[in-house]
């Protein structure tokens, strides 16, 4: 049996000075983890799917001005 490796994938949010950017792997079963970029050997975040689709909805809403504190 073969672990499954992350893929992270850089934030498309991210720019391309090396600012504040964030990698996603969401190729693992059950699981999507997140990881600072600068600092690939630190802390990963595990999210749940249904926990990170939540948060990107709700994140894509409030950029928009649409979420529900947007003022």
């Amino acid at each position: 049996m073969t672990v499954a490796q992350p893929l992270w994938r850089t934030s498309t949010r991210s720019g391309d000075t090396g600012g504040a950017c964030v990698e996603v792997a969401d190729n693992l079963p059950g699981v999507v983890l997140v990881r600072d970029s600068k600092d690939r050997s630190g802390p990963t975040l595990t999210f749940a799917p249904a926990a990170w689709r939540g948060f990107v909805a709700q994140a894509a809403q409030s950029a928009h001005g649409t979420g529900r504190n947007a003022g």
